[in-house]
């Protein structure tokens, strides 16, 4: 609650009598006991005020949870040959365990631990210092472990998300080993920069080149899809790519998985605000809009082109209009955020349909088509729609409000935008090689010509995902 609030019920109280009366009565010469109770007051508040914010921020980490599984197991499980479903379903479920132990280990540290400008230090290294005492520095109304497990999230998915570059051909210990090593030298670095204390592109906290990213354009989507692409082209293309047809096994399961997708993202978004307030609501609907903007350019452009729109190009565009709205989601209007999601449908389409076939990788699933352009595009944009009345981020030193991004006037937002998307692409390009490098000559990253063809269900895990014989 605002502290002017408070203050105006207090007066009411103490005026009439009628909140307070035991209060109201107290006489002459006992002020004491009417601060303790104002200050038994406003310790209530703050307590409601911090149940409510940690409510939200539990339900929401829940709700990213929900995107990697069931949401994007079902989605690239439904978009690869039925010979591999269960692999690629694995490859998501194995980072909702394996990148939670590292988390506790050591990556939380890397990311959110006080450091250098570029890397968090070692002092939470086992989860040490993380407990149920709020980090004003992070947010003032949460325990601590409730941001920690929300961020956790975050780092779950986005090395997830790389797995559909790569889908249908990668052993499944070269995929565990690689994304460990990512997640600890790509993506801890990438989050530490953005939202870390001390992070060079920190916003909020006073980096360098401070760049607005709410919920993860270039933490998230920037690494991920440049990653996928490094991946796409290092690995190179499927047996058989692109003479054989390998259309998608049940867009049915992919429907599923993008619409919890869309659900889930509420989550990512919204939560972002850590907390339950006005902030969160406007990241709630700005998500909502740039989705369905995204849905409907995209839709448009394939029906124009192929005389009828596609329910898997419906989902496509959705998932771009949430990647590209992510960066933005607490920072822009939500008419702007509807600009945005028609601008990143028809973009999205154009690199999935035009660039890919232009270039000839084998990006199997459009993780960079998706998540690699939207996510750039989707920072860009943020810089130029950004809005102080939405989210007063800027101030100056006398704690005046300052301009956020283009539209306010503030131009050299746009500069501080590329400048993160370039680290991003920077990081995520020379990390990837030399990580892939490392796996290739350790354990070997491809499976073999025989196994490929006779799909990794069996020759990785030993089962099918579909036993029709029984």
């Amino acid at each position: 609650m605002h502290p002017r609030i408070v203050k105006l019920l207090l007066a009411l109280a103490l005026c009439t009598g009628s909140l307070f009366p035991a209060v109201a009565q107290t006489p002459a010469g006992t002020a004491g006991s009417t601060a303790d109770q104002i200050a038994k007051l406003q310790t209530q508040v703050a307590a409601a005020q911090s149940g409510a914010d940690n409510a939200w921020m539990l339900v929401s980490a829940a709700l990213v949870l929900m995107m990697t599984g069931p949401g994007l197991a079902l989605f690239y499980g439904g978009l690869v040959r039925k010979k591999n479903v269960l692999a690629t379903m694995m490859q998501s479920f194995a980072m909702m365990a394996i990148i939670t132990v590292l988390w506790a280990l050591v990556s939380y540290s890397l990311a959110f631990d006080s450091g250098t400008s570029f890397i968090g230090g070692l002092h939470h290294v086992l989860l040490h210092g993380v407990g149920l005492t709020p980090d004003p520095d992070y947010a003032a109304t949460l325990p601590l472990q409730t941001f920690m497990v929300y961020q956790l999230m975050f780092a779950i998915i986005t090395p997830a998300l790389i797995t559909g570059a790569f889908a249908e051909r990668m052993k499944f210990s070269a995929m565990a080993l690689f994304l460990v090593l990512w997640s600890i030298f790509v993506y801890s670095p990438m989050a530490h920069m953005v939202w870390g204390k001390g992070g060079l592109l920190n916003a909020s906290l006073g980096g360098r080149f401070p760049t607005l990213d709410f919920a993860g354009g270039t933490v998230v989507h920037v690494t991920s899809g440049v990653s996928a692409l490094v991946c796409a082209l290092y690995l190179g293309k499927r047996v058989g790519y692109p003479k054989e047809a390998m259309p998608p096994h049940s867009v049915v399961l992919s429907f599923i998985g993008a619409c919890l997708l869309w659900v889930g993202w509420f989550g990512f978004n919204a939560g972002s605000a850590l907390g339950s307030g006005p902030l969160a609501t406007s990241a709630f609907v700005n998500t909502h809009f740039g989705a369905a903007g995204a849905a409907l350019s995209w839709l448009l452009a394939e029906w124009i082109r192929n005389g009828k729109p596609s329910a898997l190009g419906g989902i496509s565009g959705a998932v771009a209009g949430l990647v590209a709205i992510t960066p933005a989601a607490g920072f822009v209007q939500p008419m702007s955020a509807i600009i945005i999601g028609l601008i990143a449908g028809a973009f999205c389409y154009f690199m999935v349909i035009k660039v890919k076939n232009w270039f000839g990788y084998d990006d199997s699933l459009d993780a960079f088509g998706v998540h690699g352009a939207g996510g750039t595009l989707g920072a860009v944009l943020t810089g130029l729609f950004a809005s102080s009345a939405i989210n007063p981020i800027f101030k100056d030193a006398k704690g005046n409000t300052l301009p956020s991004g283009a539209v306010d006037g503030n131009w050299h937002q746009v500069l501080n935008q590329f400048v993160g998307i370039g680290l991003a692409w920077i990081i995520s390009i020379v990390g990837t090689l030399i990580l892939l490098k490392l796996v290739d000559l350790t354990v070997g990253l491809r499976v073999s010509r025989e196994e490929e063809v006779e799909g990794l269900d069996l020759t990785q895990h030993g089962e099918e995902g579909y036993d029709f014989a029984s």
